[in-house]
């Protein structure tokens, strides 16, 4: 009898990464309708940001977390090409 290893899934598979941040409310809304029309899944929560952070994100209070899987990411920040330049100016986009 030939003993075989068990595959194995990388660690990767079935995460979600974020692909963007942003502290307004409006840019949000139209980010993820243009994901939506491109049909790219994706999870959006907001997140409440601590006291002594909010100068990083100029004094905001919230931010819009845009999260995605990572094997949706390539095809996710060529869609995110397609928002007007003021949009894409508001968003903190993640690099991985």
């Amino acid at each position: 009898m030939i003993m075989t290893k068990k595959p194995t899934l990388s660690k990767k598979v079935n995460k979600d990464v974020v692909l963007c941040e942003t502290t307004n409310r409006i840019v949000s809304n139209r980010t993820s309708d243009l994901l939506l029309e491109q049909a790219v899944p994706f999870s959006k929560s907001w997140r409440r940001v601590p006291f002594f952070k909010r100068r990083n994100y100029n004094g905001a209070r919230n931010v819009c977390v845009i999260s995605i899987s990572r094997t949706q990411y390539g095809h996710a920040r060529r869609v995110l090409n397609l928002l007007e330049d003021r949009d894409y100016k508001r968003l903190l986009l993640n690099i991985i």
